[in-house]
């Protein structure tokens, strides 16, 4: 596991930095991962920034003994932003440099207990001129685009899931009401032996 992972690099921002008046408008990114991080071990992941933009990253522990793990933020230089201990959730936005910006989730502590780790990425002034917003997407590459088709079907996985409780749900109801149903005639069937 405690090997790097480069985070998608958006077309646009290497569009905007290659081609400074041709790319022109970047919107604010965002991206967002779900991982399991096990007992005794350190995820690190890395995003390329340009100057003065904006890097938030926001995180959560979703599951795992205590719902806590340290959280490790690092400049290009190998500066130390924030480091946080044993913290169920997180916020942080940094101005930024050039430069690879390298963020840590550590179960070290942990000798058991995996974790299910939630984080979002959200990138802002990439660049970004006075522009219609809509104009971003012609730059949207086939990876992108498969992203949002992504999210649609996730939406739609939502949407059934919650019909599929809400039947579940009403399915057991009616199974109470039933045997209910069932012990009330059996009850006013045998009155004495009882």
């Amino acid at each position: 596991m405690g090997d790097k992972t480069w985070l998608p690099f958006p077309v646009v921002l290497l569009a905007a930095l290659l081609l400074p008046r041709a790319a022109g408008f970047t919107p604010s990114l965002d991206s967002d991962f779900t991982f399991t991080l096990p007992a005794g071990q350190k995820e690190c992941f890395y995003q390329p920034m340009p100057l003065k933009a904006s890097l938030e990253i926001e995180y959560q522990v979703l599951d795992g003994a205590g719902l806590d793990i340290d959280f490790h933020l690092a400049s290009p230089e190998g500066k130390t932003l924030v480091f946080e201990q044993r913290k169920s959730d997180g916020v942080h936005t940094i101005e930024t440099e050039v430069g690879d910006y390298m963020f840590c989730f550590d179960n070290t502590f942990s000798t058991i207990s995996e974790k299910v780790i939630f984080f979002e990425l959200i990138l802002d002034n990439m660049g970004e001129q006075e522009q219609e917003q809509e104009d971003w997407k012609k730059y949207i590459t086939g990876t992108d685009m498969l992203d949002m088709k992504l999210e649609d079907i996730l939406v739609s996985i939502v949407t059934l899931l919650k019909k599929f409780f809400s039947d579940v749900q009403l399915r057991l109801h009616l199974g109470v009401y039933q045997q209910h149903q069932v012990q009330t005639k059996q009850k006013w069937s045998h009155p004495n032996s009882a």
